[in-house]
């Protein structure tokens, strides 16, 4: 991270998942860790190129919206900005089901919702696959009750956590390299009750400050 690092957090979209105050508890946890937030309602930000290679982390909080609103966004210069070592994150369909009309979003964030059968209220486990990354540190497995999102996903993610679909194990939270820049997901984050249970806030967290960290190595 940069001396004093800044965040950039889009929110906006699917108001359900109520975004912006799912924004005001990210931007509440980055600050705990040294890194300031300014949180912009319009996807418009995502074209400024200046805008997004000032910042030390873009994190995606659009949950789905109005295609027409995605259409007429650029998206370049964030793929570029990521590229080049700025890091990004997200939680739920703030990054997983943001953009699904854009192919290469996709491939960069290394996955994109499908479907969560049951809707809300499934109750399932979330295991930690693996325990070595920072992103994971002092998390174990936890019970959640909430949407269980299936996932199209990129087999080249390092998978951090799963939950089972009948005997598949689908990776719940995952890294991903883009260029310079990293990336992280967790599909956790259905309501901001969810988003503040303790190991998916934990992990929501350390995921975050990791992406920020990639300018410096």
């Amino acid at each position: 991270m940069t001396d004093n690092p800044r965040a950039l957090i889009v929110a906006g979209g699917w108001r359900p998942h109520r975004p912006l105050e799912v924004a005001g508890i990210i931007a509440r946890e980055l600050q705990q860790d040294g890194i300031e937030s300014d949180i912009v309602e319009s996807l418009e930000v995502l074209s400024d190129r200046a805008r997004l290679e000032a910042v030390d982390l873009v994190v995606l909080n659009w949950h789905m919206g109005v295609e027409e609103e995605q259409i007429r966004v650029d998206l370049t210069p964030l793929l570029d900005a990521v590229a080049g070592g700025v890091g990004i994150a997200g939680i739920h369909a703030g990054l997983g089901d943001a953009f699904r009309l854009e192919v290469e979003f996709q491939f960069m964030v290394g996955g994109q919702w499908v479907a969560h059968p049951g809707d809300d209220g499934v109750t399932y486990a979330v295991r930690i696959a693996d325990r070595d990354h920072p992103i994971t540190s002092g998390v174990d497995d936890f019970e959640v009750t909430s949407e269980k999102y299936y996932m199209h996903f990129d087999p080249v993610v390092r998978v951090l956590a799963t939950t089972d679909f009948d005997e598949v194990a689908m990776p719940i939270a995952w890294t991903k390299d883009w260029g310079r820049g990293r990336v992280f997901y967790s599909s956790l984050g259905h309501t901001p009750q969810i988003v503040e249970m303790p190991p998916a806030l934990r992990l929501m967290r350390q995921g975050m400050r990791w992406a920020a960290a990639g300018r410096s190595g």
